[in-house]
């Protein structure tokens, strides 16, 4: 969340760079809220300071005989009052610490302008789409002539937007798994991590999916639990409500998961195949450094996403989220897109973003640069490294061949057995 204090001292600027978003998030309404609250509590010090300084009379008065019935009576009147400014007092922190939870992260200055997704700006491009001789087929066409995909099955047992895979379909995806988990481990110095696949309410509040996506996560009846959307959720919020070392910092995790979503604003959209599904797997980056290490380590996850890209040969582009098109707690983002043959462009496959501060603000978690320094709020980072099924997808695509027939990767073959090409 955004800090109240910074809201409260550089109200200006805060506005304009919300602004960025295009929409307007109630900020006046919680500045209010705030000056209230501080009325408040400046009238609830006021009424202590005099409680004091009347009890200390009552006893002078009383040592010496006197009668302090007068001050008892207005020491007790101060206490009803007291009473009713903190029950009005919490109705406020509870009114403000709501809205704050509904405010999104300001945008970095490096963040290009712009309300929509055409307006996002693209940094580079790594490969040449290839030339077919042939019209290349989506996907799930590939995959269900292979008999490695079905859906029709997978929608039998849970209905749209899940999938079955049989043989190299499902070995390839455990291929890719491996290969995404090795490669972060060894050559990019990223902890593994496996982490629950389930959270409370508190941990998805932390990293900002809950209220703002309520909708679009599933819940366990009758329990404090939700199935986790990301890895993002569970590893980031390891450290939630704790004080770290300084010096153990970076920390780098990397998890994989499968991640559960429920999709609710994307009716009509992809719905035939492993692009959107409410079940997939992911292998996710997640980074935790102090302040001014983090827009050097939001390059360097991104170039450890793109490494795996790389490393399969598959053509994609980097771009830079406009500020309009930003999630929710991100201050900056870059996606990747990889190219898709049968749709004849590219479509996102990993998100990596820099939260600054927010994230560590609303689950408490800070650290010490020094044994006894002031606590500090650490910068959070993530990203997918990559999403799986999307990556399946992109080699189902970009390597088939006129007979049907996929091309794997070079560096997977040693998990697939040594072959060189699935063909059912």
């Amino acid at each position: 969340m955004l800090d109240i204090k910074r809201i409260r001292d550089d109200f200006a600027a805060v506005e304009a760079a919300l602004a960025r978003r295009g929409k307007d998030y109630g900020l006046d309404l919680l500045r209010e809220e705030d000056v209230r609250r501080r009325e408040l509590v400046g009238r609830t010090e006021a009424l202590q300071k005099e409680r004091n300084d009347l009890s200390r009379q009552v006893g002078q008065i009383k040592k010496e005989g006197g009668d302090a019935e007068s001050l008892q009576a207005r020491v007790r009147g101060i206490a009803d009052e007291a009473r009713e400014l903190e029950a009005l007092l919490k109705e406020i922190d509870e009114r403000v610490a709501d809205r704050l939870l509904t405010i999104p992260n300001l945008p970095h200055p490096a963040v290009p302008d712009g309300a929509f997704e055409a307006d996002n700006v693209e940094i580079r491009r790594w490969g040449t789409p290839r030339t077919f001789a042939f019209t290349p087929k989506p996907h799930h066409e590939v995959g269900e002539a292979l008999g490695i995909l079905d859906l029709k099955r997978a929608a039998k047992l849970s209905g749209a937007r899940f999938s079955l895979q049989f043989g190299d379909g499902a070995r390839l995806e455990r291929a890719l798994i491996n290969f995404m988990l090795d490669l972060h481990t060894g050559a990019h110095g990223y902890t593994e991590t496996l982490a629950p696949y389930m959270v409370s309410s508190e941990t998805m509040r932390g990293t900002g999916q809950l209220p703002k996506f309520k909708e679009d996560l599933f819940k366990i009846e009758g329990a404090d639990y939700w199935l986790i959307p990301t890895a993002e959720v569970p590893v980031t919020n390891i450290y939630a409500g704790e004080i770290l070392d300084g010096a153990d910092l970076p920390k780098a995790f990397v998890a994989f998961t499968p991640c559960f979503r429920a999709e609710a604003g994307s009716y009509g959209r992809d719905t035939t195949g492993l692009i959107r599904q409410h079940q997939f797997h992911k292998v996710e980056l997640v980074r935790i450094v102090r302040p001014e290490e983090s827009d050097a380590a939001l390059e360097a996850l991104t170039g450890h996403a793109e490494k795996v890209l790389q490393l399969l040969g598959l053509p994609y582009r980097v771009m830079a989220l406009c500020a309009g098109d930003l999630g929710f707690s991100a201050a900056r983002t870059y996606d990747l897109e990889v190219w898709v043959p049968s749709q004849e462009k590219y479509r996102e496959i990993s998100s990596c973003s820099v939260f600054t501060d927010y994230q560590s603000r609303r689950m408490n978690l800070r650290f010490r640069r020094e044994p006894k320094g002031k606590p500090e709020f650490p910068h959070t980072l993530n990203g997918s490294g990559l999403a799986v099924g999307r990556t399946l997808v992109a080699i189902l695509e970009n390597f088939q061949n006129a007979d049907g027939t996929v091309t794997i990767p070079e560096v997977l073959r040693p998990s697939m057995g040594g072959r060189t090409v699935i063909s059912g």
